[in-house]
């Protein structure tokens, strides 16, 4: 038995230092990959992959995503939209910078790269174009809706002979499991208000209500109208010439691009090569030429700080479905928003808060914790608010009551309106000779379960619930919006609105970006000229991640990258999963949301 103890002692012993020195060596592979600073070659072409994901706020990590991006030494979730801008702002006066490169596909991942984020981007690149003089190519092989968006007003546009530029006009496609649900036993209860909170419609629907469809048509328009204008203006040509294009052609072949001047000139590959080794003053035959890529320069390359006053402008970021508690990677915790913003307005250090929003709602709870901290915010310093792609429902509930309301003129906002969703699975079980029986010492004892539809009683509470939240809701927006009750009525109903559409209706307040909010916050707070705002945070080093990952919720499947595909099946399966993690974030106490159409998708 002594030998057999020692035996064992030693097996184990040999496994921990087998196992230690195995983590050893990757933790020492992970510090490698994050230990050096890239440095600028000069006359380098800076290479802005569209493909990145441009989301409001870094986002977090799985362990096996943080140990995978570490050893590949690229970063979580693309790059923050105000690191992303700043950067290039700062290559404008980079005179090691001496031309900017854009090609590849915007890929959003979550809720990142949307319309009114792109905008942002697109100022920017202006911007870098107007301010240095520096050379600005844009090549694709195929051009797509949103990544030409950014491309068409660069100072050359190419696109190769076989390829194509896409101008077929906007789509949106939801997805209905109302026919399914029935097809294999599952029963969902609904109880809202709004003829337009079409929320809970792919769960009991087979085709859009005519409310929605309406609605969506109108938000469609209103975002179409903004890229035709745009990119009318970058190619010299009229919004009827747009318009007339996506009418009868669609994806615009390489040739058919050059004369109806979307493109300067169709291109290859090695030619555009040539062309960029020039701007970097290398010859044709020469294998290589001086470049950094954008993700790289702006979050490795070191800069200087957001700012150059002393007083400080917090930037908080509400991204993500709302959900009560803590939440997790992707989501806003009501808690943890509401927290964050308490430690801000306490801070004297902090005169201003701006809060970016780019949340399609959620929990109705969690929203009015987030709430009620805006409005004790507001008693201490300016709030103001900057609108990203969403600020829908509980979005826009958060939103409500800030100092001056900032939105793009393709965000979505609005959507005010509540409902419940209530489904069972009292047939489906049946069906497998699955039943269920109950004891209780009150009727609504049990009326949150999934075992057999809502009784008459239990919806009727529901609803009252549901309306009573909603009238609170129309109550908040025409305080804070100083708008009468009778307006708020009439504009909400659950209806989504472009930002351009809710300025016209003094659901916001000026059109802009984050940056023009920051400046806004500024000024109310009187520090014009003397002021530093907070940028996302930096990326931590890899091993901090990694360690930092595996502490949380090591089973929780982020939105990755084959979010991106464009085939259609891959489309309709990212669909259909989003839905049900939707839905499987619904965990508001009371069952009732403020939250905009599951699933909202621009093609």
């Amino acid at each position: 038995m002594k030998d057999f103890f020692k035996s064992f002692f030693a097996s184990v012993l040999a496994l921990v230092l087998v196992a230690g020195i195995g983590f050893g060596l990757v933790f020492a592979m992970i510090a490698a990959a994050g230990a050096a600073s890239p440095t600028v070659p000069a006359k380098a072409v800076l290479v802005f992959d569209l493909g990145t994901n441009i989301p409001d706020s870094p986002a977090e990590s799985t362990p096996g995503e943080a140990l995978s991006r570490a050893l590949s030494g690229k970063e979580d979730g693309g790059v923050p939209l105000a690191s992303l801008t700043a950067a290039l702002d700062r290559a404008a006066k980079d005179p090691k910078i001496a031309a900017l490169y854009l090609t590849g596909n915007i890929s959003p991942v979550g809720y990142g790269s949307g319309p009114a984020v792109l905008k942002e981007v697109r100022e920017a690149i202006q911007r870098f174009k107007k301010d240095s003089g520096k050379p600005v190519l844009a090549y694709n092989l195929e051009w797509d809706k949103k990544s030409y968006y950014l491309a068409a007003g660069a100072g050359k546009v190419y696109v190769h002979p076989m390829g194509d530029v896409d101008v077929t006009g906007l789509a949106s496609e939801p997805m209905f499991f109302g026919g399914a649900f029935k097809k294999y036993g599952v029963e969902v209860q609904v109880t809202r208000v709004g003829k337009y909170k079409s929320a809970v419609e792919p769960y009991i629907l087979e085709k859009m209500s005519p409310e929605n469809r309406e609605q969506i048509q109108k938000l469609l328009d209103d975002i179409w109208g903004e890229w035709k204008e745009t990119i009318a203006k970058d190619r010299h040509r009229s919004v009827e010439d747009i318009q007339k294009l996506a009418d009868e052609l669609g994806p615009v072949l390489g040739t058919e691009a050059v004369k109806a001047g979307l493109a300067d000139q169709t291109m290859t590959p090695d030619a555009v090569l040539d062309e960029l080794k020039g701007l970097a003053g290398k010859k044709p035959e020469d294998k290589d030429f001086p470049q950094i890529d954008l993700e790289t320069y702006a979050t490795k390359v070191p800069g200087p700080a957001t700012g150059k006053g002393k007083q400080r402008i917090a930037v908080v970021y509400a991204e993500g479905e709302i959900v009560d508690g803590d939440g997790k990677g992707g989501q806003v915790g009501g808690d943890k928003l509401s927290r964050e913003l308490r430690k801000l307005r306490l801070d004297k250090d902090v005169k201003a808060i701006v809060l970016r929003v780019n949340s399609p709602g959620g929990s109705a709870t969690a929203s009015e914790l987030i709430q009620r901290e805006v409005i004790l915010a507001r008693k201490a310093k300016p709030v103001v608010i900057s609108m990203g792609h969403l600020a829908a429902s509980g979005g826009y509930w958060i939103s409500a009551y800030g100092d001056r309301i900032f939105a793009e003129p393709t965000t979505i906002t609005g959507s005010i309106g509540v409902f419940g969703l209530l489904p069972n699975v009292q047939k489906l079980a049946s069906d497998y000779g699955i039943t269920f029986d109950e004891v209780k010492t009150a009727k609504m004892a049990n009326a949150g379960t999934l075992t057999r539809p809502k009784t008459a009683e239990e919806l009727a509470r529901i609803q009252s619930i549901v309306d009573g939240i909603y009238d609170q809701f129309i109550g908040k927006v025409s305080e804070a919006r100083k708008l009468p009750r009778e307006k708020v009525q009439e504009i909400a109903q659950g209806r989504v609105w472009s930002g351009a559409e809710g300025l016209k209706l003094g659901l916001v307040d000026e059109l802009g970006g984050l940056a023009d909010a920051v400046r806004f916050a500024a000024k109310k707070a009187g520090i014009e000229g003397n002021y530093r705002m907070d940028a996302p945070a930096a990326p931590k080093p890899p091993l901090q991640r990694l360690l930092e990952a595996m502490g949380g919720d090591a089973h929780r499947q982020a939105d990755s990258r084959a979010g991106s595909a464009s085939t259609p099946a891959l489309r309709m399966k990212r669909q259909a999963e989003r839905a049900f993690e939707s839905l499987s974030a619904l965990n508001d106490p009371l069952h009732v949301y403020a939250r905009m159409p599951y699933e909202f998708e621009l093609r």
